[in-house]
């Protein structure tokens, strides 16, 4: 057998269908905001805790503890913040996290929180075939119902890892969103192959992720640069930028991250500002329902907007 070719030897149709494969479709940037509000707001966290070391092999008790960290003490610190302001967020769960801390997936629901799918163990779904990454998403989803009692309709991918299968297993799913890709500030229709697949993509983007500016890993060259105030700044001209378009503000947080005593009350900072000016703060899965309802999108958009 030959060598593969070089990707700039590709014939037209090859590098195509790449592209093609999943792909921004029409916007759906809504008219109109619930209660007349000029932007929303969707608040999201991580759950990782310890499945950041388990996913690579389990060998870092160190790691574990950091993990465990945000379920101790991250979690209950972002959940009290959020009662206080009276805002919905939305939690992306590997199913061993949820397993290992069911009492903090049954808080989160009984405090209005949303559950989303974030992987069996936070695989990456791009190393897996098609019948193991169906079968971890179902596990993952079925686990999250049975420990939550809430049944997830929408997606984080672990590390925002997508294959050229998860759109499809998606779809196979039912599931109303995706939240792991990057083609839009406001949510779109994702394409498959050039066809509309009537699933909502909810954008994340690295500089809206505190993860980034304050990852840690003393076996490689990661290490925190920011300092917490210009990670605030950064989230503020975000927010601002949203208030201004009209349109959505969407922020990714970690327990074990945002939830250090130096680092938590940028969380605070951020829903201030928003509630200041006047922002509907809601789920990942409302906006979705909210936007699809007023762009008239068909498919399945889980549940109904505040």
């Amino acid at each position: 057998m030959g060598e593969a070719p070089e990707p700039w030897e590709w014939p037209e149709s090859h590098w195509r269908g790449l592209v093609q494969r999943v792909r921004a479709g029409r916007s759906l940037a809504p008219d109109q905001w619930p209660g007349g509000a000029p932007f929303a707001v969707a608040l999201s966290f991580d759950s990782d805790h310890e499945t950041n070391d388990l996913r690579d092999g389990g060998g870092s008790i160190s790691r574990q503890s950091w993990g465990q960290f945000g379920a101790r003490k991250g979690a209950p610190r972002i959940m009290d913040i959020l009662a206080r302001h009276q805002a919905p967020a939305s939690f992306y769960v590997p199913a061993v996290s949820a397993l290992l801390h069911p009492e903090e997936q049954r808080r989160l629901v009984d405090e209005g929180h949303e559950i989303g799918i974030h992987g069996w163990i936070h695989e990456l779904n791009s190393t897996l075939p098609y019948d193991a990454e169906r079968d971890l998403m179902l596990r993952a989803r079925d686990t999250l119902e049975q420990v939550s009692r809430q049944r997830p309709v929408g997606i984080r991918t672990p590390s925002w890892d997508f294959s050229p299968n998860t759109l499809r297993i998606i779809c196979e799913m039912g599931l109303a969103y995706d939240s792991s890709l990057m083609a839009d500030d406001d949510c779109y229709e994702l394409e498959m192959d050039g066809q509309p697949t009537g699933v909502v993509e909810l954008p994340v983007e690295w500089i809206r992720d505190d993860a980034v500016y304050f990852g840690m890993n003393r076996f490689s060259g990661l290490r925190p640069y920011t300092a917490p105030e210009a990670v605030l700044d950064i989230f503020r001209r975000e927010l601002e930028g949203a208030a201004a378009d009209g349109g959505l503000f969407q922020l990714t947080m970690h327990p074990h991250i945002i939830g250090a005593r130096s680092r938590i009350w940028i969380l605070d900072e951020v829903i201030r500002l928003a509630k200041s000016k006047g922002a509907w703060f809601a789920t990942h899965a409302q906006v979705v329902a909210h936007v699809a309802a007023r762009c008239g999108l068909q498919g399945k958009t889980g549940a109904a907007a505040a």
